[in-house]
């Protein structure tokens, strides 16, 4: 089973749901701004990951910049951030098989097929 933390308004989110799908994946698909993970999600979505916080996030957003957040934020606190403010979190995630990636390129979703 694979899962994408999508946002259908993102080009890039639409493309990796595209490519996931014409590899006949059964998709799950989660719209992370309706159904925001919890802080315990982020953190089991950075193992998988395997990266620091600030690199799950969209640091360009203006709404970094007007929480006062910084690229030397701890993670604990950068996870807080994005499981508040969901629009932080750089998207689209997909998992499959105990993986993860961020899907950008979108081509990056097919190291996990």
């Amino acid at each position: 089973m694979t899962v994408i933390w999508h946002n259908p308004r993102c080009s890039k989110s639409r493309q990796t749901l595209a490519l996931v799908q014409e590899r006949g994946e059964e998709v799950t698909i989660r719209r992370y701004l309706d159904e925001p993970p919890s802080a315990e999600e982020l953190r089991e979505a950075q193992a998988l990951l395997d990266l620091p916080a600030i690199e799950m996030m969209r640091t360009g957003e203006a709404l970094f910049s007007e929480l006062g957040l910084s690229k030397t934020d701890p993670d604990d606190k950068l996870i807080e951030a994005m499981a508040t403010h969901p629009r932080l979190i750089e998207r689209p995630v997909v998992f499959a098989s105990g993986r993860a990636v961020i899907a950008r390129p979108p081509e990056r979703a097919l190291d996990l097929l």
